[in-house]
């Protein structure tokens, strides 16, 4: 968008200086009158200036717990039939943790085991000086209705991190009198929106969150997760979002057949280790021939679309020439002469093909 947008803006400055050379003439002021038209059509585009990319939050750490925080032993939960059980581990201080599997396995029910909410077998201990930030799906209806949105997050915030609230507050989408709205107008993105601000906000060193990206859009998943991998306590967290959880965690935790299987590696390996062995063996070749596909093809392809990019841009640089000499042309010569036709002709052409350039460069860069 951005690259479109310095093209777009290109192109109207260089229509607005064409209308201000022919509006004081009379004899090109038909055309100065087609061009401005021309310019009230063009849908502009707009990109909205993200005030937050620069932001850093991070999340205040109570106090140091010890070497261990969370410790399971024999623990299991069955509704109409088992989720898992006999889960044994122990979780130690620091650990970044993704809790992944389909849905409907379990993961849920078991941060819900490890919060004490539920009933379920074996036991569950936490470690010393454990202090336990807790993100549910459905944390949006804990919040107090009678609370202003300000008001909420005032209720939790202590020490530095205070000094940023209505930062924070922004970077959520609740900004200038919005914030003063009572919790009980709000809608459920709004209010899951607050309460996962609200936790940012709330000391602790061993956070679980259950899919906290939900109703977050770009920028504030962007803001928590900075917040996430700056963050110096322990974390376990539930999500469907792999472009959020990639490169946040160095551990794995799958439930699968019951059980709970643990990886010491990040969420790519784990997608590779767990991609279906048809998928990768679908196109079975030799290695010799494998190797030489990785050699040879995909370099060879990299070559001939950079060679096609190179060209593409020098064609682009050549129409640009073109355009202004015939700019200039079109400035010098009469509305009545004979060739004024055929100037505005090519005049056209030469913009129609620089359009064409520029969606070929896109999608070659693409």
């Amino acid at each position: 968008m951005e690259s479109a947008k310095k093209q777009q803006d290109k192109e109207i400055k260089q229509t607005e200086m064409l209308i201000e050379k022919f509006r004081a003439k009379q004899s090109k002021a038909a055309f100065a009158q087609s061009l401005i038209k021309k310019l009230d059509k063009t849908e502009r585009i707009e990109i909205e200036n993200d005030s937050y990319a620069g932001m850093r939050v991070r999340f205040p750490l109570s106090v140091q717990p010890g070497k261990w925080v969370l410790n399971m032993e024999g623990v299991g939960k069955a509704y109409d039939r088992p989720l898992f059980h006999s889960v044994s581990i122990s979780v130690g201080r620091g650990e970044k943790i993704a809790l992944l599997g389909p849905n409907g396995v379990g993961k849920s029910s078991l941060l819900k085991v490890i919060m004490n909410q539920i009933e379920y077998d074996g036991t569950v201990e936490y470690g010393h000086n454990v202090g336990i930030g807790y993100f549910a799906q459905d944390q949006a209806e804990t919040l107090d209705p009678n609370r202003t949105i300000f008001e909420t997050v005032d209720h939790v915030a202590k020490g530095e991190i205070r000094l940023q609230m209505r930062s924070l507050l922004g970077t959520f989408l609740f900004s200038g009198e919005d914030i003063h709205k009572k919790v009980g107008v709000l809608s459920g993105g709004e209010r899951t929106r607050l309460a996962l601000c609200q936790m940012l906000l709330s000391p602790s060193n061993f956070l679980i969150l259950d899919e906290p990206t939900n109703h977050l859009d770009i920028p504030s998943k962007e803001i928590l997760k900075n917040a996430l991998v700056n963050y110096e306590g322990t974390f376990l967290i539930v999500s469907h979002d792999r472009e959020f959880l990639s490169g946040l965690t160095n551990r794995i935790w799958d439930i699968e057949n019951q059980g709970l299987k643990i990886h010491h590696f990040e969420l790519d390996e784990y997608l590779k280790y767990k991609a279906p062995i048809e998928v990768k063996e679908s196109v079975k070749k030799p290695v010799s021939e494998a190797k030489a596909a990785a050699t040879t093809s995909v370099p060879k392809m990299d070559r001939e679309r950079e060679r096609k990019l190179q060209k593409t841009e020098q064609q682009i640089g050549e129409t640009e020439t073109k355009i202004k000499n015939v700019e200039n042309q079109i400035a010098e010569t009469s509305y009545e002469a004979e060739n004024y036709p055929s100037l505005l002709n090519e005049y056209q052409d030469l913009t129609s093909s620089l359009e064409r350039l520029m969606v070929e460069w896109e999608k070659l860069v693409e």
